[in-house]
């Protein structure tokens, strides 16, 4: 970990990271940044973009490697939020026990692409509406909660199925992921308890996915249900979907553009023998991966704060621990040195929860349900205004402080929440003390 609270804080390499591997680092920081461009093109090793897109680079969605927000206002676009599509149907592999199959909607496939190259239509526009409602709190106080609405305008490639399910997703950030990565399955695994044997209002499943790599079921971590169950795997499928990018794991070089859009399929891409058949190469893919692994943890701060110390004490005894699990060790690791045998703090179990109607996206994936989230890693949420700009949470972006996104909380939380709700506010005010310390 590193102690820096400045708007870089999320861009600082693994504090015991080698003079050697910096250079990696840094390369793969500078892939991460790149702009891509559309084929044909003279710059063999940047040319593929597209033809449909939400981002031309990785980094103009995680920005200084933060979380995304929605769009403010008309003048703002939402190149840091997409919207994930799908139908019901489709085959569940044999492998995996409750997988919820879905398939790509025919005209508009697995996510909506805001953006296109020349001479190509983009497949439509985000549009939100918000509704706000007033929540009473204890002691005179009052919150305000803004539940939005998503349309889809300006289809480019005829009409959406009329069952479309839709899931807003914005940015999350990028830190400690390959520390997340390194935290043993059977650590996790052990925490899952489906049918609440324990009476305790908390049933954390495990995500379960087939990888890509491996050609296996494997436990899922990343994305915001755990949909992908490695840093490499979520960051190609990331290059494939927001940037239409290709890889040896994803190879088509039209991106994710459907049989219905012909001449999206039928353009030029970049796939080159010179970058393994692909628009990136496994060495570059290599490098994003690294770089994405290797972003260190920013180090807590004002943690002797008698404020601070009140709000732990709040977050413990109001339960929140059951989901937000504080800490792990991570597997020990010999080609790995960065993440081998740590003791981290991230305060997730990387399980997936039911959080209720409020905030359900009513679109599964893999095993999880419409109403059902992976835990989000707490750790450096206190830097987001300063490294991002913005204090919007939650997978939507629709929470705009740390209370709201409390407030959110449902289904196996509600209880929790309700104790919020009803405490004192001083300890309201130190429980939020206390994230901002995270």
């Amino acid at each position: 970990m590193r102690p820096r609270d400045t708007s870089n804080a999320f861009s600082q390499p693994s504090g015991n990271i080698s003079f050697e591997k910096e250079l990696d680092f840094k390369v793969g920081n500078g892939l991460f940044k790149k702009l891509w461009v559309s084929s044909p093109s003279s710059t063999l090793a940047s040319d593929g973009l597209g033809p449909l897109y939400n981002a031309r680079s990785c980094q103009r969605c995680h920005l200084k490697d933060g979380r995304g927000h929605p769009p403010e206002g008309p003048a703002d676009n939402a190149v840091s939020m997409l919207l994930r599509v799908s139908i019901s149907g489709g085959t569940p592999p044999e492998a995996i026990s409750d997988y919820l199959a879905t398939q790509p909607d025919p005209n508009y496939g697995e996510q909506i692409q805001d953006f296109s190259v020349a001479g190509h239509a983009s497949e439509g526009q985000i549009s939100i509406t918000y509704t706000e409602t007033e929540i009473a709190l204890s002691d005179g106080e009052t919150a305000r909660l803004r539940a939005p609405s998503y349309t889809i305008t300006e289809p480019g490639y005829g009409p959406l199925h009329p069952d479309i399910m839709v899931s807003p997703r914005i940015a999350p950030q990028m830190i400690g992921l390959g520390l997340l990565d390194a935290i043993p399955a059977a650590d996790i695994l052990a925490l899952a308890d489906p049918d609440d044997a324990d009476g305790d209002g908390i049933s954390g499943r495990a995500q379960i996915v087939m990888s890509r790599a491996h050609g296996v079921p494997m436990l899922g971590r990343f994305g915001l249900k755990a949909g992908q169950p490695s840093v490499r795997e979520q960051s190609a499928a990331a290059f494939l979907g927001d940037i239409g990018i290709s890889s040896t794991l994803f190879p088509d070089g039209h991106g994710e553009c459907t049989n219905a859009q012909d001449a999206c399929r039928a353009a030029p891409n970049g796939n080159t023998s010179a970058h393994d058949n692909a628009e990136i190469s496994d060495e570059g893919l290599a490098l994003v991966t690294f770089y994405a692994s290797n972003l260190g943890v920013p180090a807590r701060r004002n943690v002797d704060d008698p404020d601070v110390l009140r709000g732990k004490q709040v977050f413990y005894d109001t339960g929140c621990t059951a989901c937000h699990t504080p800490k792990f060790v991570t597997h020990r690791i010999e080609s790995q040195p960065e993440q081998s045998f740590q003791l981290i703090w991230p305060y997730t179990d990387m399980l997936l929860h039911d959080m209720g109607p409020d905030l359900a996206d009513n679109r599964p994936e893999a095993r999880a349900t419409g109403r059902e989230w992976r835990t989000p890693p707490l750790w450096g949420i206190g830097l987001t205004e300063t490294v991002s700009g913005h204090t919007y949470f939650l997978h939507d972006g629709r929470a705009r402080s740390m209370l709201e996104a409390v407030l959110w909380h449902g289904g196996e939380a509600e209880t929790h929440k309700q104790q919020v709700i009803d405490m004192p506010s001083a300890d309201r005010a130190a429980l939020i003390k206390f994230l901002e310390s995270l």
